[in-house]
């Protein structure tokens, strides 16, 4: 709510110098992408921490009596 109130302040001092044709992010924008590239940076971090200690072992295929007539077809 402070940071709001802040800006709202700060707007008549930007008017003058604000060009209506040209239009930019600024350092509020950059801050924000930088945060959200932080943010991703940590979830990745903490993604390859958590997959580091999933120990998957896959089940062996059961065998049916149609996988073991095929098998022998075959061989």
């Amino acid at each position: 709510m402070y940071a709001t109130q802040a800006l709202t302040q700060l707007v008549p001092f930007a008017a003058d110098e604000l060009d209506k044709n040209k239009v930019t992010p600024g350092v509020l924008g950059f801050l924000v992408f930088a945060a959200l590239a932080v943010g991703v940076w940590f979830l990745m971090k903490s993604m390859n921490r958590h997959m580091g200690k999933v120990d998957f072992e896959e089940a062996p295929e059961p065998e049916t009596a149609g996988g073991k007539k095929r098998a022998a077809a075959k061989g």
